[in-house]
């Protein structure tokens, strides 16, 4: 048998940096605190159902949709894999500093804070910067149009979940989350 295989090189690295990525987000959940509040079941379930599909996309090469956005190179993977790895630690860090109150659901916390330390400090939703760029990187890695696809997906989602979270906190924070709204930009400074 001759050819590639089906997963080789930096998409085999792509794929388990987010299998480490999964775990670690899994392991620091186990410290959040309660919610008073939170999206409904079937929300989480629509956000949730984007991003595994996009997922999939992103590291499951489709039939029909194997053609290339980018060109066949050895050095796009490999700054693919930078902008995956840069992007990672940018939601570790971000993670870090939200602590307790952070969540995979739209939620408000018992004792719920504002965060505006490290990332907060110039984005409000770096998680979501992060993420939205690993999807990216794993595009760039990949190259080939079920991963553009998948980074859609992952667009999607985050553009829906954005657009709910900030309705949630204003609600949760009023006047001051209006104020840090105006001092931040929501996903890249200078950008969005």
């Amino acid at each position: 048998m001759t050819g590639k295989p089906l997963l080789s090189g930096p998409p085999v690295v792509s794929t388990v940096l987010w299998c480490l990525f999964s775990l670690y987000w899994s392991h620091a959940a186990q410290n959040s605190s309660k919610a008073s509040r939170s999206e409904s079941r079937g929300s989480r379930r629509v956000h949730e159902a984007l991003l595994n599909a996009g997922l999939l996309l992103l590291i499951i090469p489709v039939p029909g949709l194997k053609q290339r956005f980018l060109p066949d190179s050895r050095a796009i993977p490999i700054a693919g894999l930078g902008v995956q790895i840069a992007c990672g630690a940018l939601g570790i860090w971000a993670r870090k500093h939200l602590g307790a109150h952070w969540s995979g659901e739209i939620t408000i916390k018992v004792d719920h804070q504002l965060i505006r330390t490290g990332p907060y400090r110039v984005v409000r939703h770096p998680i979501y910067t992060a993420m939205l760029g690993m999807f990216a990187g794993t595009a760039v890695v990949s190259g080939q149009m079920h991963a553009l696809l998948g980074l859609a997906l992952g667009g999607i989602a985050y553009w829906r979940k954005i657009r709910m979270e900030e309705a949630n906190l204003h609600d949760a924070f009023g006047d001051a989350y209006r104020d840090y709204r105006r001092a931040t930009w929501a996903l890249l400074p200078g950008v969005f």
